[in-house]
This record gives structure tokens, sequence and C-alpha cells, in this order.
């Protein structure tokens, strides 16, 4: 349990802010279980030789050597116990009628919006919370502006800098806070590790779980959160305060509602409006994905975290409906980075708006000038 009491200046009211991991949920905790290795080759053979497999299951490289207490290292969305952080519902504004399969990296509104196609890596830091949040609101800055605007927002901000609410950095957070950020603080400028062009790069290097990587370091134990800047330290050119982004946040289900309704509603503020941010709970064999339609089911599967994600599109493949996804564990993992989870049944909780206020998204405040970065 993750505990932060906050107390009045007079000292006479004190309110107390949870988030805890989702043990109630099922969350493996077991020390034993988690010194286990993450790939395991008897059980990518058997699921790949199954007739009702919807995915096909591989040892990504990411994970060569690594113990499940490591991959839990990057699934850093918490539970959040107190339901007044979460953003207020906003109905769709109009209905349209939407393509039986949508991808954002192929739509021609989003033509000069590279972020896109981008896979972003949190190296060993649980700010899965902070990069699916950022990296739709990078998108819908773009696709709001028709291409005018192309500026990277920095997960660094977002992960270092949130101090005055309850996310912990690399320990953990919620989405919906983030979004919260956005809308009270601003997000500057920032690219991914070495990416010296906007204001406060990520920190932390991409890193692999083996030692025998010729692409990565070492990822050891988790990473430490990078304490939080107040100046630009990359292109100093630009200012801290003056290169704030700003943007209004808001739950895309409503609370409660049935998985099908959120689901509809999903499809619909995808469509029209750009990528959302998404949670879910991860399961062993998702660690080892790489393509097709993700589902758990039919093996021994513990679950070890809650995980946020960009949704950039939706779609049906050989019949099985699906969410097409970016993740953040670099290009090394899945489909490129990609990967498919089936659509429309809350697999892994990911249409449930009970979840820490359900899938979330946000409307960004233009620059009244062309801001590239």
């Amino acid at each position: 349990m993750r505990t932060l009491v906050i107390a009045s200046l007079a000292g006479v009211v004190a309110t107390k802010i949870e988030l805890t991991n989702w043990a109630n949920w099922g969350e493996v905790m077991d020390e034993a279980m988690l010194s286990k290795p993450v790939l395991d080759d008897e059980f990518i053979a058997s699921h790949n030789m199954r007739n009702d497999a919807t995915w096909t299951a591989g040892r990504n490289i990411i994970f060569e050597g690594a113990t499940l207490k490591d991959a839990k290292s990057r699934l850093g969305t918490l539970q959040s116990l107190d339901k007044s952080k979460w953003l207020p519902f906003k109905a769709p504004e109009t209905f349209v009628e939407l393509p039986a399969d949508f991808d954002w990296r192929a739509d021609p509104r989003a033509a000069k919006c590279p972020s896109l196609k981008e896979i972003r890596d949190q190296a060993n830091c649980g700010s899965c919370w902070a990069f699916g949040s950022v990296e739709a609101m990078t998108d819908r800055i773009c696709i709001a502006s028709s291409g005018k605007q192309v500026v990277h927002l920095s997960t660094q901000d977002v992960t270092s800098c949130n101090t005055g609410s309850m996310d912990e950095g690399c320990s953990g957070g919620i989405p919906s806070d983030v979004y919260d950020y956005y809308a009270k603080t601003g997000v500057v400028s920032g690219g991914n590790y070495g990416d010296l062009l906007g204001c406060w790069s990520y920190q932390l290097a991409p890193c692999a779980h083996h030692t025998k990587s010729s692409k990565y370091r070492p990822c050891g134990s988790e990473a430490n959160t990078p304490k939080c800047k107040s100046r630009c330290t990359d292109n100093t050119k630009l200012t801290w305060k003056a290169d704030k982004h700003f943007g209004t946040g808001y739950s895309v289900c409503e609370q409660p509602t049935t998985v099908a309704k959120c689901a509809k509603a999903m499809e619909q503020d995808i469509y029209q409006h750009g990528p959302i941010t998404a949670q879910f709970l991860v399961h062993l064999s998702f660690l080892s994905y790489k393509s097709g339609v993700y589902k758990t089911g039919g093996i021994i599967d513990p679950m070890l975290g809650g995980h946020a994600i960009k949704i950039i599109g939706y779609g049906n493949e050989n019949g099985v409906p699906y969410w097409l996804i970016a993740n953040s564990w670099n290009e090394d993992w899945g489909m490129g980075g990609f990967f498919k989870i089936i659509r429309g049944s809350n697999e892994c909780q990911i249409e449930n708006a009970m979840i820490n206020g359900g899938p979330v998204a946000g409307e960004p405040q233009l620059s009244s000038t062309v801001n590239v970065v």
C-alpha cells in the first residue's frame, strides 16, 4: 500500500489519499513466484500449438534473462482508492458512422504527425502511467492543429515533477492525474533519451535485461526517479514556463456503464479526436506476445500488475475484434512495439470504466503560434 497524507496549513484537517497495488485483483506478490524467468520455451511452444490461439507467442529480446520481478518494474499503473481523482465524463458531441477498421497511422488527418508511428521506451521505470498519457497528448496536439503544431511532450516532466499529486515517479501513478497535471501545470516539450531538441528529454536510457545485447545496456534493478527540473536542460533557448503546453482531460466512458457502451464510446472518441489513454492488468503471457490479437485464457497465467498504454485504432483480424495499441517497451517487443488486444469483452479490464475512472483523453489548448519541436 502506498499512502500519502496531506495536512492543511492549520494542522486541523488531514486528507488521506491512497494508491495501492492490485493485490485485491489477484496481482502476484509472492517473491518465490516473482523470481521465475519471464520467457518460457515450453509455454511458447504449447501456446502456439493451440488451435484456438488468436495470437503468437515468442521470445521478446527485451525480456531475455528477465525475472517476473524485473518485468513488474515496468508496470507502474497503480490502483487509486480515491474516486474524487477521476476525471469528469465527457459525452461525444456527435456520433458518426465508423469504419470497420481504423488506424491513425494511416489516416490522412495525421499525415504530418510523426508521433503516431513512434514507440517510446520507459526503460526499467514504472512510468507507463506518464507515457501512455503524454503520448496521446502529443498526438492530439498535432491532429487538432492539422499538423501545424508538432510538439513532442516530455514524459520526464510528468514522471519527475508531478510531485503535488499522489503519483510516485518510477514507483507508479495513475493516468487521470497526468491529465490533471496537463490542465493545471502544463507539460514541457522533450524527446526520447538523448534527443536534445526539446526542453527536457527522457533521462533514463533504453535497456534490456540480458548482458549480451549489442543495442541496449543492462537494465539492473528498478530505476530511481530523476529529480524534477525547473529549467530547460536540452534546448536552452527554450524557457520552462513559456514551453509549457496545456489541455483539459476527461473520462471517455460514463461511470458506471456497460462494457459494450464503453467500447463504443472509446471507438467514437478515438476516431473523432485521436488516440486515448487506457489501463489494463498485465498477465504473464502478455510478456511473450509477438503478433495477433492477444487474450488470456486456457493456461496458468498469473497477473503481474497494472499498465497504461495508448490506443491508436481498432479493427478485426480473422473475425476477432481488437484494439490497436502502442506500448512503451521499445521496438524489440511485440509487433515493433505495437500490439492488438481483443476488443469488446473487457479483456484484462481494458474497458472497465471503474478502473481508475476508465479510459481517459484530452483536448489540447493550441498555441496561437506554430511551435515545432
